[in-house]
This record gives structure tokens, C-alpha cells and sequence, in this order.
């Protein structure tokens, strides 16, 4: 099947950092754009990041900016999210999705099932 499949998820104190993986099987990434996404209990799910095929082109949310990084290694069909300086309104399910096209959520194609980052003291 083709899949995409996050991990580092977990439980972290504020301030402290985790790194989310997306690994794909099935499928190469070197021709998808990726984007990260997160749902909180009762909120919409939002975009956090998003990366172009080559990485020559990255987007943040404006409430993650200066603190999360987005990064892709192609040869390894890999896409990381660096979280640092985490906050408790961080916590969410934390979703990866791919696309041929652009970072529009409406255009993903493959979503994986999530990882749980919980930020609490």
C-alpha cells in the first residue's frame, strides 16, 4: 500500500523540543511537495509547514515560524519537522500529507494516520 507514516510524537515539557518524522513506502517524495498539519481537540485542522520537491521552497505557519524547521532528505523519502521552544497550544495531532501539486490541503493526496505531540508541564 502506499503509505506515509509519522513518528516522534510524545509527551514534552514546554520549552523542550521533539523531531517528527514522515517516512513514505510505496512511493517516492522527490516529486511531492509535503506539508505538516495539526488538529487540536475541537479546532479545524490547520497547516503548520510545507516544502517544496527540491526544499527550495518552505512555508510556516505564522504561530510556528522562528521555532519549527521543515526539512526533507529525498535519498532517505524523509520529510522531518524540528519543533523547538514548544508551547502548550502546540499540542495536537500532528499529520503529513504529499502532493503533486501545491500546499493547498484540499489537493494532498496521501495523509498519514498522525502522531500525538501532548505539551504539558
Amino acid at each position: 500500500q502506499l503509505q506515509l507514516v509519522e513518528s516522534g510524537g510524545g509527551l514534552v515539557q514546554p520549552g523542550g523540543s521533539l523531531r517528527l518524522s514522515c517516512a513514505a513506502s510505496g512511493f517516492t517524495l522527490d516529486q511531492y511537495v509535503i506539508g505538516w498539519y495539526r488538529q487540536a481537540p475541537g479546532k479545524e485542522r490547520e497547516g503548520v509547514a510545507c516544502i517544496s520537491s527540491s526544499g527550495g521552497s518552505i512555508t510556516y505557519a505564522d504561530s510556528v515560524r522562528r521555532r519549527f524547521t521543515i526539512s526533507r532528505d529525498n535519498s532517505r523519502n524523509t520529510v522531518y519537522l524540528q519543533m523547538n521552544s514548544l508551547k502548550p497550544e502546540d499540542s495536537a495531532v500532528y499529520y503529513c500529507a504529499s502532493s503533486l501539486f501545491n500546499c493547498d490541503q484540499a489537493r494532498m493526496n496521501y495523509w498519514g494516520k498522525g502522531t500525538l505531540v501532548t505539551v504539558s508541564s
